[in-house]
């Protein structure tokens, strides 16, 4: 039979979860305030935000929002005609469309990261807090640093 969870990684998991959420919260109400919906600010982020070497495809948005093509099409849809995005054609291959942020686009997306990076200054020492107690139990710590006892 499997070992039993303790109390403190309950309790521990449920506090890393609660601050997730708490920042996540925020994020979609700074989102809003700026007038978008919380999937298109994070679909702006992932296109801003993509990796070096990452081609900004539909396809690519769309695995890294974790969506399926067709919803990573629809924001796009409502970001383009909201002037936020364009899309192209890629210069390697026409077949393939890639998709821009334009300079408004550009400009909404700075103003909602920025508070986000402030919110972030503030929760993040809770979150590392957290995250820190669930590594040390993943790892048979305590939460002094110490190791535990196997029995």
């Amino acid at each position: 039979m499997g070992q039993s969870v303790a109390l403190k990684a309950y309790q521990e998991l449920a506090e890393f979860r609660y601050r997730i959420v708490s920042y996540l919260k925020r994020a979609d109400q700074g989102a809003r305030a700026a007038g978008l919906e919380p999937q298109q600010y994070l679909l702006l982020l992932a296109l801003r935000g993509l990796p070096a070497g990452s081609e900004p495809s539909i396809r690519v948005l769309a695995e890294r929002l974790q969506v399926r093509h067709h919803s990573a099409v629809g924001l796009i849809d409502r970001l383009e005609r909201r002037g936020l995005v364009r899309r192209e054609r890629a210069k390697s291959d026409r077949r393939h469309v890639l998709v821009r942020l334009t300079a408004r686009g550009n400009a909404v997306l700075a103003k909602v990261a920025k508070e986000r990076i402030s919110d972030l200054r503030t929760m993040a020492p809770a979150l590392v807090r957290a995250l820190s107690a669930i590594v040390a139990i993943a790892n048979g710590e305590s939460r002094r640093g110490g190791k535990r006892r196997r029995a």
